[in-house]
């Protein structure tokens, strides 16, 4: 489990600055212009928001919808860490606000780190997605670099798919028994090859 006490670890890539603080258990990384740190009781509304709207839901399977159950999986949620033990959801949220704008879903199992990602219908095509995720997987592939990263997107969602390229992730074909398109990135030194072994939705 990789946990920083009481300090800032930073790193350069490129011309982002990225930093991550590990205190009482909080997720805390830094962008230029967001930070991705723990759902938080008041992310419930506007998770119930994007959640509920058909831009947001066209791709998505098997995320809760209802108020309620949104607000108590926040309440499950909201002290994970951030480490390969364990699943972890991070909101994604502005920086100067701490307003979110949307969600990541880590989940890691026998060597293999699977994201899941939504970002709000009002925030697209603003480069949030990718700033987001370029910050947390460059954090968590130094902290783990043996392991693979894999994304699952529906055929059909050719923004999804867009970004996992522009990421770095290639395109492993389709996998009928996830009935998704398989992306994968730094395969070559991970344990578990193929699309076996992804963990599914919190």
């Amino acid at each position: 489990m990789y946990i920083v006490y009481h300090y800032f670890l930073w790193q350069y890539y490129g011309k982002q600055a990225l930093s991550m603080r590990k205190e009482t258990c909080m997720i805390f990384i830094e962008t230029d212009r967001l930070k991705l740190r723990n759902v938080k009781a008041k992310d419930a509304a506007i998770m119930h928001d994007y959640r509920n709207n058909e831009i947001c839901t066209r791709y998505q399977r098997g995320q809760t919808k209802d108020y309620d159950g949104i607000a108590a999986l926040v309440e499950r949620r909201k002290d994970d860490i951030l480490s390969v033990d364990s699943p972890a959801m991070i909101a994604v949220a502005f920086k100067d606000t701490d307003e979110m704008i949307g969600e990541i879903v880590v989940m890691p199992g026998d060597g293999v780190i699977s994201l899941g990602y939504t970002i709000s219908y009002k925030y697209h095509r603003k480069g949030y997605a990718f700033e987001a995720l370029s910050a947390l997987i460059n954090l968590l592939h130094e902290q783990y670099p043996k392991w693979k990263f894999v994304s699952l997107t529906e055929p059909e969602n050719v923004p999804s798919m867009a970004l996992l390229k522009k990421l770095g992730y290639k395109d492993a074909g389709y996998d009928t028994g996830t009935e998704s398109q398989i992306f994968e990135k730094w395969t070559g030194s991970a344990a578990t090859e193929g699309p076996e072994g992804i963990p599914q939705n919190l």
